[in-house]
């Protein structure tokens, strides 16, 4: 994301489904404020610790249930999320809702899985998707309002899938502008 994103310190950013924080503490040096969300406490006290320990002040972490009828907030010029999208039921009203809180021009990053036969995690507890298709994926994207819709090779994932096999999945990076 960093090589495709153009990042400044005047930047307020999301991280939605920020787990832990890696993607968060990557981006932090870059800009002004970033904000981390997810659903699960577990990995938000996590997250708050490795705040706490480094004493940072332009970070915070909030807590939002989609399933619960929780909402987004705020105004944003950057929205990232990693790995994400593929636990989302119902990812179009999402989108629309990170395309309301972006700034005029704001800029859209999601990175996941590409179309696979459910592998990835082993238990499928909580996937709602087996990755995406890039060009159906990015079809939503245009149906929300989102423009200069791109579309990056970003990883490759060796994972174990049983009988002493591997696999390698991909994983894109789409980018786009409100």
């Amino acid at each position: 994301m960093i090589r495709e994103i153009t990042l400044t310190p005047d930047m307020d950013v999301l991280d939605f489904g920020c787990g832990t924080g890696l993607l968060t503490f990557a981006l932090q040096p870059f800009v002004r404020y970033i904000t981390g969300v997810d659903s699960s406490r577990g990995m938000l006290d996590v997250f708050k610790t490795k705040v706490k320990e480094q004493n940072l002040s332009n970070i915070k972490a909030n807590y939002l249930d989609l399933d619960n009828g929780d909402v987004l907030d705020g105004s944003y010029h950057l929205i990232v999320s990693s790995m994400t999208l593929h636990h989302i039921k119902n990812i179009n009203p999402l989108l629309k809702q990170f395309y309301s809180i972006l700034l005029p021009s704001g800029q859209l990053a999601v990175a996941d899985l590409d179309l696979e036969d459910g592998d990835f995690h082993g238990n499928n507890d909580g996937v709602f998707h087996f990755g995406f298709n890039r060009e159906e994926l990015r079809l939503i994207f245009m149906d929300v309002g989102f423009q200069n819709i791109q579309i990056h090779q970003a990883a490759e994932i060796e994972k174990p899938v049983g009988n002493g096999k591997s696999r390698i999945f991909t994983i894109f990076l789409m980018t786009a502008r409100k």
